[in-house]
């Protein structure tokens, strides 16, 4: 399991000396994400995806979550209004099931891709004023390690926090 830290720092190059010391930390380079104002040179810097920077994931979340229930609804009504061969009850309301997740899903990640990621609405009005975010996903028993280590060599970052929730695959 891996927590995603967060820092603000001033500059780009700020920037690069945290990056070089979460390398020597033995943080993976596809582990640290930078994101900064549009037009930021990000040289030598891993900047964020486009699933980092969006809702994309979240709304898949939420689009499984709904469809699914909505599927199984339909499936129910299904069974009770037009399916009448018992064998294929089961099959009819899991599959509207399915179906239902997988379209749910679908749509709502489409929605999300074009939305920004809720999450890094509190670093927007830092980020516009020429902040760079640093999201570090460190392994759980390292954390406070690593927090620790960046706070002592990087006086001029702004902690921001430790956010509980990595999705698995970003």
């Amino acid at each position: 399991m891996r927590r995603r830290l967060y820092f603000l720092l001033p500059d780009p190059a700020s920037a690069r000396r945290m990056m070089d010391d979460l390398l020597l930390a033995r943080v993976e380079e596809r582990h640290i994400h930078f994101l900064a104002r549009r037009g930021t040179p990000m040289d030598g810097l891993h900047e964020a995806s486009h699933l980092q920077k969006s809702d994309l994931v979240h709304g898949a979340q939420v689009g499984l979550a709904l469809g699914t229930v909505l599927g199984l609804i339909v499936g129910a009504l299904l069974v009770s209004l037009v399916v009448t061969d018992d064998r294929w009850q089961i099959v009819a309301v899991l599959g509207a099931g399915l179906a239902g997740g997988l379209f749910g899903s679908w749509v709502a990640s489409m929605v999300g891709s074009s939305v920004p990621n809720s999450r890094l609405a509190q670093f927007s009005q830092a980020i516009e004023q020429g902040k760079l975010l640093v999201m570090a996903d460190i392994p759980e028993r390292r954390v406070a390690e690593v927090r620790e280590n960046l706070r002592l060599r990087h006086p001029e970052a702004e902690d921001r926090g430790i956010d509980p929730h990595i999705p698995a695959f970003p």
